[in-house]
């Protein structure tokens, strides 16, 4: 605890907290307020830290939509409880990291969700087709706070340390005014969360490693790597039996053993071609950077084309970031002329008229037949997005001026 109240360590964590911005808790404090209040209360903060009695406040309630059409439940913590869980996180995360697997790539420094597709894909390359693929039920919301709790007293010794995390556990919940008491979970939204899951999950880790299994695990995501279906049974009936010894349940309707390339992992699946595996965009991800380009290309936004350009090209250099590693490009090219075929539509709404339309695509080089032909097509939009008018009008290249980045390489 000495070492999480140390000037230096303070300090690091007030910078990485407002560095990460986020919403304010409870008491609706913001980033902005912390470092004025930290020197208001910081001879206090020190003090209960050391003592062991600092109590944090309750998280504030936040749900947001998931892509499978639930909710998931985020607890914001108050500013100063962010502080404090980031300045634990430094002290105990160097220690447990070390001794964490080196198949767990969730929130760890170094590593990242591309480290585990990439190892994914080399044990199906290696002959491991099978993939038993283990989806925790609500784990951020099951985690068992007695159970955790016995796993860090096994690697802490200072009990200020242990009674704080607890409390941090324990504070509770605020939805609607009201504050509801919490006996399990670990709220997503905090810093700490991600620490305490690992330090959870490393016990099946282990378990596996012992057994020579081939397996990955990115926070709750975990699939294990076998040559055959029946030996997946085997490997899923261990992981029932080793979740269920940590009060954790399986999601059986999203569990299976099954072919790689009929799962999905962190967004990605994988295509075989004889002995080579290549990594490819999943469906569901593609369905979900539809919904929101359709959401950016609404005509009844009322802006501009380049507008929303400027907007989408933000968007797609993000996705891009993360699922520019695939290998299957025949996805994302058909990808990349559907936008440009959603943002021809919008321009041609924005004409509204046949007769507009035929005058602005003359006016940009296309001769009077396919102008014609597309302001004849108006009413029908889809339709007049994809005629040759309005696509001699506004090639790939129109777009690549206007600053849209493409998502297949050219």
């Amino acid at each position: 605890m000495e070492e999480v109240v140390a000037p230096a360590n303070i300090a690091t964590a007030m910078r990485r907290v407002r560095q990460n911005r986020g919403s304010p808790g409870i008491d609706g404090m913001t980033v902005d307020e912390l470092p004025d209040e930290l020197d208001r209360v910081g001879a206090n903060l020190r003090a209960t830290l050391l003592a062991g009695t600092y109590q944090p406040r309750p998280v504030r309630r936040v749900m947001i939509p998931k892509p499978d059409g639930g909710e998931r439940e985020l607890g914001i913590p108050t500013v100063m409880d962010r502080l404090v869980q980031q300045a634990i996180l430094q002290v105990l995360g160097p220690r447990f990291d070390a001794g964490f697997s080196p198949h767990s790539h969730g929130f760890r420094p170094g590593r990242s969700a591309h480290d585990a597709v990439c190892e994914a894909q080399q044990y199906i390359e290696d002959g491991y087709t099978w993939v038993v693929d283990v989806d925790l039920e609500r784990f951020f919301d099951r985690v068992n706070h007695d159970v955790l709790m016995s796993r860090l007293a096994h690697r802490i010794a200072d009990r200020r340390m242990l009674r704080i995390v607890r409390a941090f556990l324990t504070a509770g919940m605020m939805s609607d005014g009201v504050v509801f008491d919490r006996d399990e979970g670990t709220p997503q939204g905090g810093p700490l969360s991600p620490l305490l899951a690992n330090v959870l999950l490393d016990e099946v880790d282990r378990t596996l490693e012992a057994r020579g299994h081939r397996f990955v695990r990115y926070a709750d995501d975990c699939n294990v790597y076998v040559r055959s279906q029946r030996a997946g049974e085997r490997v899923m009936a261990l992981m029932q039996k080793e979740m269920a010894r940590l009060r954790l349940r399986i999601n059986e309707a999203k569990s299976a053993v099954d072919r790689p390339w009929n799962r999905k992992f962190l967004g990605f699946t994988f295509r075989q071609t004889g002995s080579t595996t290549r990594r490819r965009v999943a469906p569901r991800a593609v369905d979900k950077l539809k919904d929101r380009i359709r959401t950016l290309t609404n005509r009844n936004r009322g802006a501009s084309l380049q507008t929303v350009v400027s907007e989408l090209a933000t968007y797609l250099r993000g996705w891009l970031g993360y699922f520019g590693i695939c290998q299957v490009p025949t996805p994302r090219r058909n990808l990349d002329k559907w936008i440009r075929a959603r943002l021809r539509m919008l321009q041609l709404k924005q004409w509204k008229r046949g007769t507009t339309a035929y005058r602005r695509l003359v006016a940009m080089g296309v001769q009077a037949t396919p102008a014609a032909h597309t302001a004849w097509c108006m009413p029908r939009w889809w339709h007049a997005a994809h005629s040759p008018g309005a696509n001699l009008a506004m090639p790939a290249a129109y777009f690549d001026r206007l600053g849209l980045p493409r998502l297949a390489p050219r």
